[in-house]
């Protein structure tokens, strides 16, 4: 069995979860960087929501995917869609997401509910680290943030600001040199997950490829 054996992967998973303008994507683009591309790939669980959306709605995917007003301009119809698809079956968009993904480490950017949460902690018991981005309204405003209603106060964004049982919680108000202080910890952590990868589980308890 290869050490690159698909049976055995994902050897961990970062599930991020914050507010709009926290940087979710930007850390998950630098825990992408600290790791590589070659062993780490970038997860949206929102993809497949868009893609599919876009072709029920005869709209641009790649303009949706992006950060421009084009998304902005249909984020609450796709809100309301994607509301009715998860009450048809919660892990839905989860594991269209996932399907084919073949690296070591994924790194999902956008949780935004329980369900989403539980998906990977179901699946992926022993691999899964939780993260909650946080950054102060000040800072996500210089980022763009403009409080809209029926977006910034629907479930979609406040699916889990009740949720406390994070294994990381990131501040990313500062500079980016006290961020990746603050990522250290995570960081650590993925290693160890990647370290316990070659260990295969078993009823009978752990045993070496």
């Amino acid at each position: 069995m290869s050490d690159r054996d698909p049976l055995l992967l994902p050897r961990a998973v970062v599930v991020i979860s914050g507010k709009r303008k926290s940087g979710k994507d930007f850390v998950a683009n630098l825990l992408q960087e600290r790791f590589s591309s070659e062993l780490c790939t970038f997860l949206r669980l929102s993809g497949p929501l868009k893609s599919q959306y876009a072709k029920e709605n005869g709209l641009d995917i790649e303009r949706l995917l992006d950060s421009s007003q084009y998304k902005e301009t249909y984020r609450e119809d796709m809100i309301r869609w994607g509301e009715e698809k998860r009450k048809e079956n919660s892990e839905y968009f989860c594991h269209l997401a996932t399907s084919g993904a073949d690296k070591e480490i994924w790194v999902i950017s956008d949780a935004r509910r329980t369900t989403d949460i539980e998906y990977f902690l179901k699946y992926h018991p022993q691999k899964t680290l939780t993260v909650r981005i946080q950054a102060t309204m000040a800072v996500r405003k210089e980022r763009g943030f403009i409080f809209k209603k029926g977006v910034d106060d629907a479930d979609s964004e406040c699916g889990l600001d009740t949720y406390t049982a994070w294994d990381h919680v990131i501040n990313n108000s500062g500079d980016s040199v006290t961020l990746m202080q603050e990522l250290q910890s995570l960081i650590n952590d993925v290693i160890k997950l990647q370290q316990l990868g070659t260990i295969q589980w078993n009823v009978g308890g752990p045993k070496m490829k």
